[in-house]
């Protein structure tokens, strides 16, 4: 199954030039990626790799990248992130970032989003995809620091053939 796990603004923005804008005010949301993603695989581009000083613990971190040929300890490298997906025999998520996600939405079973009902004026956005998936579920409205969210899975209404 690929999954792909975002928190998205009011305009499905992810981030700016800096990074999140929202980084550290959630631990809600943290938590919620952190207890979906262990033990797991997560998949990520080389823009969200290059801020990271570490692999994500109790998890497989590959590296989507063309432009590299090793990386840091405890981080995997493929440069095909679509036959990566397609030949994946686990479980996957993809966890970013936004050339990422443009890149594999069609090939998503299912996205687990935290909505953030505000606009944080990002520059980077999630895909469209209500046109291709359908709300599973949707969790009471959450508020810490200021930011009003809550979770959503969405689940693929689109068969996948690749």
């Amino acid at each position: 199954m690929i999954r792909l796990i975002a928190a998205v603004d009011s305009k499905l923005g992810i981030a700016n030039d800096n990074g999140i804008p929202w980084q550290g005010r959630i631990p809600t949301d943290v938590a919620y990626f952190r207890d979906n993603t262990i033990g797991g695989t997560i998949l990520m581009g080389y823009g969200m790799y290059i801020e990271m000083s570490k692999p994500l613990a109790g998890r497989t971190n590959v590296v989507a990248s063309h432009k590299v040929n090793s990386l840091l300890p405890g981080f995997q490298l493929t440069s095909d992130a679509r036959k990566f997906l397609a030949d994946a025999s686990i479980d996957i998520w993809v966890v970013g970032g936004a050339g990422l996600f443009a890149q594999t939405l069609d090939l998503a079973d299912d996205l687990y989003l935290t909505r953030l009902e505000s606009d944080f004026d990002c520059t980077k956005f999630f895909p469209e995809f209500m046109s291709k998936f359908e709300l599973q579920s949707s969790t009471a409205p959450i508020t810490e620091n200021g930011i009003d969210f809550h979770f959503e899975i969405w689940r693929s209404t689109i068969k996948n053939t690749n």
